[in-house]
């Protein structure tokens, strides 16, 4: 078929499609929700992949944390919840011993505490008491002020770190440096505010104040608590050295015997990222269950039309034919009109789903992009195109095969 013979099979279907532009509507409905759901199952999984990138990074890619608990949870919660807690003086014995980790240190917790500025009260802070050296992890980055040093570490110095939650709701139209918070009815400056590290997953880590650990003591105590220990590989390739080192250091520590299950858990950023294929595949599912079934209607929609067109056009079918129109002419224009209802239900998709995105993400305030990735919309075209195709094949078909003579007498 030549190039100008094709524009003009393109440009018959077009118009033919503006002629019944509410029937034309009407059949790409299934194609626009079919459309809609790719789309919006595409930028969900770019956004969770890059919420969990984030979450990665904020965590430590090359950080172990020892713990009591695991993370991921996937265990026997009562057998969890007896293990022995990690005390202060096995978190120091394993300090000294580990040789591989670039930087190893003893944390406390205190969940769910209130903090307090002048009248306002905030609840549901986790407390930290960390070392200097928190600093050196990528939990300890500021984006204002500074961290506390080892001269206010040693000297158990009232000064606290607080995460950007904290400050945005203690403090949304002033400066928190130099501002006094009290923790546990004791008295801390603010000297440092940590960069953003949460996300609609783990917006807990951004709920956090950091005060030193001598400090943490003094008002929470040192026993009747489990210690964590945040181990820094130094490197992801690292990672499995420091792990079986960390392993044998803690077995030791705790004299836990030979053969016995672990009692104690190393936490790391990989727990998440195993989760998170049960997330993508639940997803997917539910994305692609809904897409196929959109798909089918569509596409059912789409042949009936067809073949509605193809027995309301028959005369001009058996006109173009005599005037010398070939089979593939023919067959072009009927799959061009089915891919043209698919592209334009595409569009349709498109400009629904692209409000819907950017509403999303502005009212639950995701860290989604507030727009369709381009290699999004490319697939999705292509889907519609294909789908416009194969649904106008057997009506298409049909068409270019009919009898001229028939078709002319046809009334």
């Amino acid at each position: 078929m030549k190039i100008s013979e094709f524009i003009e099979t393109t440009r018959i279907s077009f118009e033919a499609l503006s002629s019944n532009k509410m029937r034309s509507f009407l059949t790409t409905l299934g194609v626009v929700i079919g459309i809609f759901f790719v789309v919006l199952m595409g930028w969900a999984i770019n956004g969770l992949d890059s919420t969990l990138d984030k979450t990665f990074n904020a965590i430590g890619t090359d950080m172990l944390y020892v713990d009591k608990w695991n993370w991921s949870g996937g265990r026997n919660w009562r057998k969890i919840e007896a293990r022995k807690d990690i005390t202060y003086a096995q978190a120091l014995e394993f300090c000294k011993r580990i040789k591989s980790a670039e930087v190893v240190m003893p944390q406390g917790r205190a969940w769910g505490r209130q903090v307090q500025f002048k009248n306002q009260l905030l609840n549901g802070i986790t407390i930290m008491g960390v070392p200097y050296k928190y600093a050196l992890t990528p939990s300890g980055n500021v984006t204002e002020g500074r961290f506390f040093s080892q001269f206010e570490d040693m000297n158990s110095a009232d000064v606290a770190v607080i995460g950007y939650n904290v400050a945005k709701n203690l403090f949304p139209d002033s400066n928190s440096l130099g501002q006094t918070l009290k923790i546990g009815g004791r008295s801390f400056t603010i000297i440092g505010v940590v960069e953003k590290r949460g996300t609609f997953i783990t917006d807990f880590m951004d709920n956090q104040c950091y005060i030193p650990l001598s400090s943490f003591f003094g008002i929470f105590g040192s026993t009747g608590r489990s210690i964590s220990i945040a181990v820094k590989a130094g490197s992801e390739a690292q990672l499995d050295e420091v792990r079986s080192e960390a392993i044998g250091i803690m077995r030791g520590v705790r004299n836990t015997p030979p053969g016995e299950e672990d009692d104690f858990a190393i936490n790391e950023s990989q727990a998440f990222r195993e989760e998170s294929k049960t997330m993508r595949i639940a997803v997917y599912g539910i994305g692609l269950g809904l897409t196929a079934l959109s798909f089918i209607v569509g596409m059912i929609g789409i042949m009936n039309i067809m073949f509605v067109t193809v027995t309301e056009r028959t005369k001009e079918i058996g006109i173009r034919k005599a005037l010398g129109a070939t089979r593939a002419s023919i067959l072009v224009q009927f799959l061009t009109e089915a891919a043209a209802l698919c592209f334009t239900g595409a569009v349709i998709a498109f400009i629904i789903c692209s409000g819907v995105i950017y509403a999303t993400v502005q009212i639950f305030e995701l860290t989604f992009p507030p727009y369709i990735p381009p290699g999004l919309l490319l697939i999705a075209t292509f889907v519609s195109i294909l789908v416009g195709i194969i649904a106008g094949l057997i009506p298409a078909v049909r068409a270019s095969r009919m009898n001229t003579v028939d078709a002319l007498r046809y009334e």
